[in-house]
């Protein structure tokens, strides 16, 4: 039998940095939230004195059990799609916190041509310049208009930086100053100025020096431990959502959390949501918590899936093109090239968004009137940590076992610099998520089946990066240089880049987008939909910086949504579909 608990004003699906942005803006405006997330309570002190790189890097402790849920995968339609049983590509967080307490930190903004791109690419270069497989599209929300929140999420999590010279209009400066340079660092600094670009220092959320934000939590300085991608901060040096956000929510009164509370449907009738039902995996009770908004905020890939299972929106059809949620999937093209040197660099000592970047080969920051791609990546020599286990570099053509390869991955592990990119992902009809007609997970709910490839535009961006990443190795002075440019078909094996997004993107066309630009839904009026899934495409940075912005935004129209008695917040354009 299912219980129905006492309604709430607010109710969020997951409780990490989209959740707990939601739930502290909300309940310091007096609204009482409850916050579901099906993982564990977790506390900067859980992580005290657990550097193990066996447990967390190897075993994935933080990550979510594939045993209990996964994704199935193929790359085209014509596939059978088979489940992830390991971790490869990418990572699912789980827990309180989510994903934004194993983050690296990195935490860029994203730049105006992202919001606009299809009609400033069609200004710049022609709308045939954009094949007719890949589904651009702007994001109906202007640089601009999001700049305020941007600057909100930087003063929340303390962001250390300096200023981009490519980036966009900035209302004030980074909170904090950028992180500490270092050898490594100062090498590639100096071979990118000398070819004539314009490097400076990754925004990071490992903070360079103490701060207290607004609303009054301290992250402390970060202390080049190295363990941040894949940890929890055990020094609280890293802005997460348990050390700001999420107390920020608990010392209101208003905030109810509950743990181990897994989501299988949001309740709704006639084009509104009242609430949501779930199971607590402690015990397997089913619950029904009502309650007047309905805000998901869980990973970019349960958003789409519990859409999908609850019937709210209509499923994307590659056939016809048809219907939004599940549309516009996009990953990255991230990869690294490496080279060898005499000297010695210690890149074992470093925090996760400790690097030093250019921005030249980004965005439409160059020239691509010649190019038979759009868009482009950060580069980046990054000192993020080089751990005893995984950490075995070696020149090409070494034996992969044995005497050799021991006496080589030794020798190298001081000598040894990579330098790395993250390349834009933009849509295409092909690439989509479903509900797999096969696969269920441990409650018998269906998995979120992934259809994913990379085309065209995603190896001529890789060989082009590629190429700029060996010009400046060679620079540095580094032998041996190793940089793949071939990109062939997605393998969901080898890890490359947690950062998914799109299937509920956002836009101002009820016909092309499932949310508007406060991620409020076209057709239910009390549903937001929170983080990368509202990404219309992926851009060439990490993406926490744009899903703290955007939550901020959606708090705001969430508030006004309660204050003045519902309704859209936007009024939606004159339907011109881009498909």
């Amino acid at each position: 039998m299912v219980q129905r608990l006492e309604k709430a004003d607010v109710v969020t699906v997951g409780v990490g940095w989209t959740g707990g942005i939601i739930a502290a803006e909300l309940t310091k405006a007096g609204y009482k939230v409850v916050g579901l997330e099906r993982g564990a309570e977790q506390k900067t002190e859980d992580f005290l004195q657990t550097k193990d790189e066996l447990r967390f890097d190897s075993r994935y402790d933080l990550l979510q059990n594939l045993s209990n849920e996964t994704i199935t995968f193929r790359n085209t339609s014509d596939m059978t799609a088979l489940p992830m049983r390991e971790y490869g590509a990418f990572h699912l967080g789980t827990g309180l916190g989510g994903a934004g307490v194993h983050w690296s930190g990195v935490t860029w903004r994203f730049l105006p041509y992202d919001f606009e791109i299809r009609s400033q690419t069609i200004e710049k270069y022609g709308e045939e310049k954009i094949d007719t497989d890949m589904s651009l599209q702007d994001w109906g929300i202007t640089y601009e208009e999001l700049e305020p929140y941007y600057d909100r999420f930087e003063k929340t999590a303390g962001i250390s930086g300096e200023e981009n010279p490519y980036g966009g209009f900035r209302s004030d400066d980074y909170p904090t100053p950028p992180m500490k340079t270092t050898p490594a660092l100062r090498l590639f600094k100096n071979a990118t100025e000398e070819m004539g670009y314009q490097p400076f220092m990754a925004p990071s959320a490992n903070l360079s020096e103490q701060y207290t934000n607004p609303d009054g939590k301290t992250i402390y300085q970060c202390q080049f431990c190295s363990f941040c991608s894949r940890y929890g901060c055990d020094f609280g040096a890293k802005s997460d959502p348990i050390n700001t956000v999420i107390p920020t929510a608990q010392e209101t009164g208003n905030f109810e959390l509950h743990t181990y509370a897994n989501v299988t449907e949001i309740i709704h009738e006639d084009g509104v949501a009242t609430g949501v039902r779930f199971v607590d995996l402690t015990t397997g009770m089913e619950y029904e918590q009502p309650a007047d908004v309905v805000v998901l905020t869980s990973f970019v890939l349960n958003n789409v899936r519990l859409l999908l299972q609850s019937e709210l929106g209509q499923p994307y059809d590659p056939e016809s093109q048809t219907g939004i949620i599940g549309k516009n999937y996009c990953y990255q093209v991230e990869f690294d090239g490496q080279g060898f040197f005499e000297e010695k660099y210690n890149m074992h000592m470093g925090a996760g968004a400790l690097g030093m970047a250019i921005d030249d080969f980004n965005g439409d920051n160059f020239d691509h009137s010649e190019l038979d791609f759009l868009h482009g990546g950060w580069i980046s020599l990054r000192q993020n940590g080089r751990t005893p286990i995984s950490s075995n570099a070696v020149p090409a053509g070494t034996p992969s076992f044995g005497r050799e390869f021991k006496e080589q991955s030794i020798y190298n592990f001081y000598r040894m610099l990579s330098v790395g990119t993250q390349g834009a992902s933009l849509p295409n009809v092909n690439n989509y998520l479903d509900l797999d007609p096969t696969y269920t997970d441990e409650l018998g709910n269906p998995l979120l089946r992934m259809t994913f490839d990379f085309h065209e535009q995603d190896r001529n961006l890789r060989a082009f990066l590629a190429e700029r990443m060996e010009e400046i190795l060679t620079q540095m002075g580094a032998s041996d240089i190793s940089v793949d440019k071939e990109l062939g078909s997605f393998d969901v094996e080898p890890y490359q880049s947690t950062h998914n997004t799109g299937g509920v993107i956002m836009g101002d066309d009820p016909e092309t987008s499932a949310v508007n630009n406060y991620l409020q839904m076209w057709d239910h009026d009390n549903v937001f939909v929170v983080g990368a899934s509202a990404f219309a495409h992926n851009s060439g940075y990490n993406p926490t910086g744009t899903v703290g912005a955007l939550a901020y935004r959606a708090a705001e129209g969430i508030e006004n949504y309660l204050s003045n008695g519902g309704g859209q917040l936007v009024q939606g354009e004159k339907s011109k579909k881009h498909v």
